[in-house]
């Protein structure tokens, strides 16, 4: 039969003496409580600069770098026959994009109050480049893998 204990009262079970807390190693590893830890995850960084879009058959990518704050666009692996026609170029300069020899990239700045907008922008031009590039190479709808 059970009876009902006052707060003054020990049961049988627990000894006064007994806690129940955690040993102190397990209790905060590494300085920080269960509370802090909890939701933290381990985040891997992303590539910079992140490549957006790529057309392997005419040869260009499109990339973002966050770090130095610039679209980019890139033909082939940057050599000499790797160069577009004139009317790409024109094309990408009329767009406020320049080149940077470094780099072997087609550059234009990402600045925060317009930065949505040189990357829709950007994606656009990337589009309207590869369509003109793959009609100068004859290649083919059929053959598209855009991204």
């Amino acid at each position: 039969m059970s009876r009902k204990r006052t707060p003054d009262q020990e049961t049988p079970e627990t000894p006064a003496t007994a806690t129940a807390e955690p040993p102190a190693a397990e209790a905060q590893p590494e300085g920080q409580s269960f509370a802090e830890r909890v939701g933290q995850t381990k985040r891997t960084p992303l590539p910079d600069p992140f490549k957006i879009a790529s057309d392997k058959l005419a040869g260009v990518e499109l990339f973002e770098s966050k770090q130095d704050g610039q679209m980019a666009i890139k033909f082939g692996e940057g050599r000499p026959e790797d160069k577009p026609s004139e009317a790409v170029l024109d094309m990408l300069r009329e767009a406020g994009y320049r080149w940077n020899n470094r780099e072997k990239i087609w550059a234009h700045p990402v600045r925060g109050d317009s930065a949505m907008r040189t990357r829709i922008e950007a994606e656009w031009l990337y589009q309207q480049v590869r369509q003109m590039i793959r009609q100068e190479k004859g290649i083919g709808p059929a053959q598209e893998m855009p991204f």
